[in-house]
């Protein structure tokens, strides 16, 4: 009895090990199989028993049967064949030339040569692939602020979902931006010039999508009108100011100067040589043609002799102002410093006999001269010159021409000659001061 048990539980888990997960299962298929209209699509189980196992296979699609009978050959219903293959191995279907009506339930029935019966169910969608996506935008011309843009989109085949897109960045609504009910047609009102740009809509199902382009350019401006240039420039340089402005499409441009039009349309006005007469007002006026609005920016320009590039190479007005002054109270400060300084004697004053080589040496071009450097001198009336008095500022000299000699009666207070000066000696006879005369 022992014996019996052993050899049937064996047998039973030898049959588990080989089929086990088949007794009590369904086959596995995909839950939904993808196709698309004019191809083929496969539908395969996941899991199958041995082929020598199975004794007969039926493929249904919903309740018609397409194939039944052993694997190796087993029987087509006519309206498939030519249609469908079936692979013994796999039990996969394959259908061939997909139409949107080939879209259902397909069910795989097998019957082992031993066991329960085997089911497995798949279902097929079929779709017509996306084709000619078009996008159709306004035509008239669009004005920032005046005007609204309504783009619509259309295609064909299934389609499952529309995406919008702007310049590669997801579209969205806004209360501005509003999609239909579809959203297959968006509508911009009014429209801005960030609306400008490139929209994209991208139509798709699960086996193909289409996308497509559309751009809008938003006309504005001018607005922010701006002048670049120097305010004070030297004379006889050249100048330039430039205008700009925002503005689609670009704007022109006109210029006047102190109220007069300069018949200049470009962007920028140019001085080849500035004068004074280049110093006033100029104006720049930038205008677009389709938007038909103009705006102007004034600019100040003076010319001026020296200005700021002839003073310091850039320095401001204030800057080179305080460098004068402070050149004129330094000046100022050195010329009390030398008054108050020889008024208190604390500048050693020259030497009568410093002077006296140096009026020598002043003179050397005309005739020879000697100066007798003495404390006092007498004339013949008997008058005392006082020389080189150390109290005042001032220094006498005594002139005597060559050959003659210096007759002078001793000084009446006792002064003796200092340092006197050598006395150059030659033919020519010296003069008294009588004689020649004393040049005080």
């Amino acid at each position: 009895m022992m014996a019996i048990t052993v050899v049937s539980r064996g047998w039973t888990l030898w049959m588990l090990a080989c089929f086990g997960q088949y007794f009590g299962q369904e086959l596995q298929f995909p839950k939904l199989t993808n196709g698309t209209v004019g191809q083929s699509v496969k539908l395969t189980p996941n899991n199958t028993p041995p082929s020598t196992q199975i004794g007969i296979i039926t493929w249904h699609f919903g309740i018609n049967q397409i194939m039944s009978g052993p694997p190796d050959e087993p029987f087509i219903a006519p309206d498939y064949r030519g249609k469908v293959n079936f692979d013994k191995n796999t039990l996969a279907l394959e259908l061939y030339n997909l139409i949107l009506e080939d879209s259902g339930s397909y069910i795989l029935d097998v019957i082992p040569t031993s066991g329960s019966q085997l089911r497995g169910e798949t279902t097929l969608q079929v779709f017509e692939k996306i084709d000619y996506v078009t996008l159709t935008g306004p035509h008239e011309t669009l004005i920032e602020g005046e005007s609204s843009a309504n783009i619509t989109s259309e295609g064909s085949g299934n389609i499952t979902s529309v995406q919008w897109m702007k310049d590669n960045s997801p579209l969205s609504s806004s209360s501005r931006i509003i999609f239909s009910s579809d959203n297959r047609s968006v509508s911009i009102s009014p429209v801005e010039r960030s609306d400008t740009g490139e929209y994209q809509c991208t139509y798709s199902n699960p086996v193909s999508s289409e996308t497509a382009k559309l751009t809008l350019i938003i006309n504005y401006g001018p607005d922010g009108v701006s002048i670049e240039g120097p305010d004070v420039v030297d004379l006889g340089v050249q100048v330039s100011l430039s205008c700009s402005a925002n503005s689609e499409p670009s704007a022109s441009f006109s210029w006047t100067f102190n109220g007069s039009d300069t018949g200049v349309t470009t962007d920028k006005y140019t001085i080849d040589k500035t004068d004074f007469t280049g110093s006033g007002e100029y104006i720049c006026t930038a205008f677009n043609r389709v938007t038909q609005k103009r705006e102007s920016h004034r600019h100040a320009l003076l010319v001026q002799e020296g200005g700021e590039a002839g003073l310091g190479g850039g320095l401001s007005a204030g800057a080179i102002a305080g460098i004068v002054i402070g050149v004129l109270l330094a000046v100022g400060g050195i010329c009390g410093l030398i008054v108050y300084l020889t008024k208190s004697n604390k500048i050693p004053k020259l030497s009568l006999q410093s002077k006296g080589h140096t009026s020598g040496a002043q003179r050397g071009q005309d005739a020879e001269l000697n100066y007798a450097d003495i404390s006092h001198f007498q004339k013949n009336s008997g008058e005392r010159v006082v020389l080189g008095d150390v109290n005042e500022l001032r220094t006498e000299y005594a002139e005597v021409r060559h050959g003659s000699k210096l007759r002078a009666p001793p000084p009446p207070y006792g002064s003796q000659v200092s340092n006197p000066p050598p006395v150059r000696r030659d033919s020519q006879p010296l003069l008294s001061p009588q004689e020649d005369g004393a040049h005080v």
